[in-house]
This record gives C-alpha cells, sequence and structure tokens, in this order.
C-alpha cells in the first residue's frame, strides 16, 4: 500500500514539474522566466493606439528569449543595454522607418535615459501604424538603479 502511494506521489510530482518547465500551462504567454510581465507592464494610450511601459524587471525578463527589435533612441549616446539592435535619435524615428521590421505587428522596445525621449518615440511609432511598441520605463537611469549594467562605446 506504501509503495502504491510513493509511485502516485512520484508520478503527480514528475508531471507537475513537467508542467512549471513548460511554463505551468496558463495559456497567456505572459510569463518570461518566472516573471508575470503583465505586472510589469502599463498600457499608455496616445493618439492612434497605445503602447506598453515595461518595467526595468520586466525588460530584464524578456532579454532572456529575446524576440524584439531593441532600439536606443537617446541623443546624445549616454550607453546602452546589451544586445541593442538599433539606435535611433528618438526626433528622427520617423524618417528611420525602413531600419525597423516592415511587419507593423512586430514588438519594439525603445530606450532612453530617462524615458522621456523613448515616450516620444513610442507614440510616434504608434502613430506610424506600429502595434507592438514598448517603453523602457525609466530608461537607462531606472535600468542602472537596479543595479543593470550599461555598457558604454568608446568615443
Amino acid at each position: 500500500m506504501k509503495s502504491t502511494r510513493f509511485v502516485q506521489f512520484a508520478v503527480v510530482a514528475a508531471f507537475a514539474l513537467i508542467i512549471a518547465a513548460c511554463g505551468g500551462g496558463s495559456g497567456a504567454g505572459t510569463e518570461t522566466a518566472g516573471i508575470d510581465i503583465d505586472a510589469e507592464t502599463q498600457l499608455v494610450p496616445v493618439d492612434g493606439g497605445n503602447y506598453t511601459d515595461v518595467s526595468v524587471k520586466g525588460l530584464v525578463a524578456k532579454l532572456q528569449s529575446k524576440d524584439f527589435v531593441l532600439v536606443n533612441v537617446h541623443i546624445p549616446y549616454a550607453g546602452e543595454i546589451e544586445n541593442t539592435d538599433l539606435f535611433i535619435p528618438f526626433d528622427k524615428i520617423a524618417q528611420n522607418l525602413a531600419k525597423l521590421p516592415t511587419d507593423k505587428d512586430a514588438q519594439i522596445v525603445v530606450y532612453c535615459r530617462s524615458g522621456g525621449m523613448s515616450a516620444i518615440s513610442a507614440a510616434e511609432l504608434v502613430q506610424q501604424g506600429y502595434t507592438n511598441v514598448w517603453n523602457l520605463d525609466g530608461g537607462m537611469n531606472a535600468w542602472k538603479a537596479a543595479g543593470e549594467p550599461l555598457l558604454q562605446k568608446d568615443t
């Protein structure tokens, strides 16, 4: 009797571990590296739609399995987050759409030093028809304050 219960327990435990390893089966797709991305984001309404502000914690989690374009829009150069794909000045986003994905549903994450320039860029991208735009809330200042590293290019 004891061995039967132990086997049942072992099977249930193994099944639970498999489910946990596969993301918990929530179906929402909002957990990344154990972080609930929904809890780390906030929709920001702008003309033409909205963009998503993401916390440092949320972006760190998303970078674990990066599947988006990361754009530094700060001018002048003040550092960068590792794995940044593009550098486009915040006030030149509309003139540089050819550098961005042609798929307007592709996820684009923008950031700057404090969040102001990237908020302007995010709003502009939404107005240009992009539907999956994210902005790092607080920018590189928040990133650094959270203990995350900033890279510096030799200039």
